[in-house]
């Protein structure tokens, strides 16, 4: 089978839609990434074939690749100008700015594209979208499945990128046309997946399932051996056979079976509580959201010792700073790199918007806006702008909390003050006299 194997990607090298056929019974071409993602999968010490695919089937895993690429995704990505005095304004007018924050491409909306770039970080450990250029601008950005992508080295050990589309034969895509984010990584250029490193982890998750699953379909009752006191051949072990499906039927339809003489039941095999089968799926649970840097609290894994309301507000914040900003940073970076020009880069930088988790926390966004608007650190009508809101006369001035004054006027009297120092030293004086 190798042999043949490797006979057939010999010649696959060379012809893009040869096919590997005979000992599977089927053609399987290059194209097919689903074959090759399986075949090349990573194998863990439990015997379980670990692939993306059947990692995604555990819960944990899909609850974490959701939580994580979805809150990346609902972070807005924009296009930000540097100013003179410091200060920063969003860039609408930037080409960029439309493809990042609204329309990547013709089929995604921002949102699903940057959810799939981040799933495939977390999968994968790699994203790679193909740059569209018209006049020297990036006007779209195709999402390529990683998968389809393979990475190469030159002589020079610089990167080069083929994919292999659905149809047609695979191309190369030049360097300056890929947008390659690793997550991950120990090189600096390729990502690590955490799929193919914690094979061991979920392959032993996919086991206890499928023990789980085996328990549950024998309606709980525990593997049984059945000994007799004598010798049977071929055809008394067949009768016997079917003599221990009727047992089986009698003990679903819950009646007791009748054992013939001489036919005793052993319990054989392991007894799921002393397997502690529910404890090892719930230590499962833990490793994977290790992997990915999840809370389990926020996978819906609690204990008596955890809840909601412990906390929360630190988890929330430690989940933003060591989980959420791991991808958004070289999201940012890879972007301004691959999609700006160097001219460009000096005036112009993307970033995420990480207020954005604070639209959920009513109590925590109207704080944030006050204190801001409150020491002279945002207008009133910045604030509004923020929660969608039309400006108001006035609203354009900072104020600070003392007596909400402009700033210019700090340290200086109005004509009431300068009117009652004036009265209080007149006041004064006469008292002395």
């Amino acid at each position: 089978m190798i042999k043949s194997l490797t006979q057939a990607l010999g010649t696959a090298a060379t012809k893009p839609t040869a096919s590997v056929s005979g000992w599977l019974g089927k053609s399987i071409r290059l194209s097919d990434g689903g074959f090759w993602n399986a075949f090349m999968s990573a194998q863990s010490s439990s015997g379980k074939s670990v692939t993306v695919d059947k990692a995604m089937r555990l819960s944990a895993v899909w609850a974490c690749v959701r939580i994580i690429s979805t809150s990346v995704a609902g972070l807005p990505l924009s296009i930000y100008r540097r100013l003179p005095d410091g200060g920063r304004e969003t860039a609408r007018d930037f080409p960029l700015y439309d493809v990042v924050h609204n329309s990547p491409n013709e089929d995604m909306a921002a949102f699903h594209f940057w959810q799939a770039v981040v799933a495939s970080m977390l999968l994968w450990g790699n994203a790679y979208c193909e740059i569209h250029r018209a006049g020297g601008r990036v006007i779209a950005l195709d999402f390529l499945m990683p998968s389809r992508v393979t990475p190469e080295t030159d002589d020079d050990g610089r990167l080069r990128y083929f994919f292999q589309p659905r149809k047609g034969a695979r191309r190369e895509i030049a360097r300056g046309d890929m947008l390659h984010i690793p997550a991950f990584t120990l090189d600096g250029r390729m990502g690590l997946s955490a799929i193919r490193y914690g094979a061991d982890v979920f392959g032993s998750a996919m086991s206890a399932d499928d023990a789980a699953n085996t328990t549950f379909k024998n309606g709980m009752m525990p593997t049984v051996a059945f000994s007799v006191d004598k010798t049977l051949n071929p055809t008394q072990r067949a009768e016997f056979r079917d003599y221990v499906k009727t047992i089986s039927g009698a003990l679903n339809a819950g009646k007791s079976p009748v054992l013939e003489q001489g036919v005793k039941p052993e319990m054989i095999g392991i007894n799921p509580a002393d397997a502690q089968l529910l404890e090892s799926r719930g230590h499962s649970i833990e490793e994977i959201c290790r992997w990915f840097g999840v809370p389990p609290w926020m996978v819906m894994k609690t204990d008596k010792g955890s809840n909601w309301g412990t906390g929360l507000e630190q988890q929330q914040i430690a989940f933003l700073t060591y989980c959420i900003m791991t991808y958004t940073a070289p999201i940012e970076q890879c972007v301004n790199k691959r999609c700006m020009t160097a001219v460009d880069r000096i005036k112009h930088y993307s970033e995420f918007s990480l207020e954005a988790f604070l639209r959920a926390d009513s109590a925590g966004r109207a704080a944030y806006l006050s204190t801001m608007s409150q020491n002279g650190l945002m207008t009133r009508n910045e604030g509004r702008h923020k929660e969608n809101m039309p400006s108001k006369p006035g609203g354009d001035i900072l104020t600070v909390q003392s007596n909400l004054v402009p700033l210019e006027q700090l340290g200086k009297q109005n004509d009431s003050q300068a009117a009652r120092n004036a009265l209080m030293n007149w006041l004064k004086s006469e008292s002395e006299e």
